[in-house]
């Protein structure tokens, strides 16, 4: 779901948050911190007060969208 909301380009944490209501704060935290480390999305802090943090897919994590698609593709056509 965080790639997919990324797909639509660069957010912030609150934006994130809101387009993922089911997901809880501690879960979300730790799958962003798990796509940074995988490469898939880079997160930026810019230094202002409060901290303006935005996240974005990088390369690698564009590459996933085809994948995506084809897996929501085949969900639909089985959720019967």
């Amino acid at each position: 779901m965080i790639i997919y909301q990324l797909e639509k380009g660069p957010l912030r944490y609150n934006m994130l948050k809101k387009a993922i209501p089911s997901i809880t704060e501690k879960m979300l935290i730790q799958h962003l911190r798990e796509l940074e480390t995988d490469n898939l999305i880079v997160r930026e802090v810019k230094p202002v007060v409060p901290p303006h943090v935005t996240y974005e897919l990088t390369a690698a994590g564009k590459e996933l969208s085809p994948v995506l698609a084809a897996m929501a593709k085949w969900g639909f056509q089985h959720n019967k």
